[in-house]
């Protein structure tokens, strides 16, 4: 057997290893999956050449670039028993946190908390996909993944047409309390799904936690949007809202060109 060690330069948290996952899915030669996300490296132990898997995780454009192959003969591997249960908890968080930030952006007129509420609908997607798509066929998953990704899109340029609009028509401010105390309550959530999705690794990851809470995409997003609420107060402008929710909207953009590349 052999182990193959790629570093992947855009895993930030468990929604990348997700979609890893569900790419390399189906490809026999494939042994085992061994992740480390906060160092940003991924050891795949498998059968023959390392061609295929190479080519399927730079499709992904997550940065992967292969560093090293080697033989070895380990065969006893941990198994997770529990990861649909674990999935199923962030899921339903990251999906609560959708309709929280979705409501409370509408009524505090915050882009920001809107975009940020797609973002943590994108990573319900990555792990309803991851889900629903066990034991099912290739085509299942395609399908699922392609439906996810241009439902993605679609709800990102609304997002777009109205960060325009309000550039151009002056409206009321956000609401910078409700921007700040919501998005305080997000990342915490979101810190919540990944010491959670880390208990399903091996006790010599523990320690690793903290620093793949502060390299994660969804809270350095967080910290955007509390800091644009203090900006709007500050500087009495919905600017920095706006500006926040453009940066958002492209990494929800980026997100669903992701998933709907595992639906090729």
């Amino acid at each position: 057997m052999n182990k193959t060690i790629f570093e992947i330069t855009k895993m930030d948290c468990p929604s990348e290893e997700n979609l890893i996952r569900m790419k390399l899915d189906g490809i026999s030669s494939i042994v085992n999956l061994d992740f480390d996300i906060a160092n940003r490296k991924l050891t795949v132990f498998h059968n023959g050449d390392i061609e295929q898997i190479e080519k399927s995780i730079l499709e992904l454009n997550l940065g992967g670039k292969k560093i090293s192959t080697e033989q070895t003969d380990q065969t006893d591997f941990q198994k997770n028993t529990s990861q649909r249960k674990l999935l199923w908890s962030v899921l339903a968080i990251n999906f609560a946190f959708f309709i929280i930030e979705m409501t409370t952006g509408i009524i505090s007129k915050s882009i920001g908390l809107v975009a940020d509420s797609l973002d943590m609908l994108a990573d319900s997607f990555v792990y309803g996909i991851s889900l629903f798509a066990v034991g099912g066929t290739l085509t299942r998953k395609k399908r699922i993944a392609k439906l996810a990704g241009y439902f993605q899109i679609t709800l990102a340029i609304i997002g777009f047409v109205e960060v325009l609009r309000r550039f151009l028509v002056s409206e009321k401010l956000p609401d910078f309390s409700t921007m700040i105390i919501v998005s305080v309550f997000a990342l915490i959530a979101n810190g919540i799904c990944l010491y959670i999705l880390q208990k399903s690794k091996s006790k010599e990851e523990a320690h690793m936690k903290a620093s793949m809470i502060f390299t994660s995409n969804d809270v350095i997003i967080n910290l955007g949007v509390i800091t644009a609420g203090v900006l709007v107060h500050w500087l009495n402008s919905s600017k920095p809202d706006l500006i926040i929710g453009t940066i958002v909207f492209v990494f929800v953009i980026q997100g669903a060109f992701r998933i709907l590349k595992l639906s090729k």
